[in-house]
């Protein structure tokens, strides 16, 4: 078997884990640097009443915990299905290399996976949502904004 479907392999067979252990979605995925598994994760959203508890969100957890650091400089990503918006703006965040995933959103949504309302909804002005978004409060949130770029130890990322 070679390198890549040996960790595929592995994201499938946590996605089966957390579904017959009904912990949530059939979802599972693992992150690797060089050829070490350094993250695992399966979905969780029902047993934690988490709704960001993902395969993907707890594994990049699991990996920066592991790394003792907040992003996945030269790591690998491998996931049983295409990553929904949330979990894709949070792979962005941790900046692994690469993503392998197995099953298509389309496959995730014939068994009754939708998040094509999120994606349209991305394409609306933020008054137009269905969940109304709303500016206040801006001039003292700056003031914190402006503290942070005179902050001398801040940390970028």
């Amino acid at each position: 078997m070679d390198r890549e479907a040996k960790f595929m392999n592995r994201a499938i067979e946590l996605s089966r884990k957390g579904m017959s252990e009904n912990q949530g979605g059939p979802f599972g995925c693992v992150i690797v640097k060089g050829d070490k598994i350094i993250g695992e994760g399966f979905n969780q959203v029902t047993a934690t009443n988490d709704p960001t508890a993902h395969a993907e969100i707890v594994a990049i957890r699991n990996a920066c915990a592991n790394l003792s650091h907040f992003q996945l400089d030269g790591c690998e990503l491998y996931t049983s299905c295409e990553p929904c918006p949330m979990c894709m703006g949070a792979i962005y965040w941790a900046r692994p290399e690469k993503v392998y995933y197995a099953n298509t959103r389309a496959d995730a949504e014939a068994i009754g996976f939708d998040d094509s309302m999120i994606y349209q909804e991305f394409e609306l002005p933020a008054d137009q949502r269905k969940i109304i978004l709303t500016c206040i409060g801006r001039d003292a949130a700056q003031l914190v904004f402006k503290e942070w770029q005179a902050k001398g130890n801040r940390t970028l990322y």
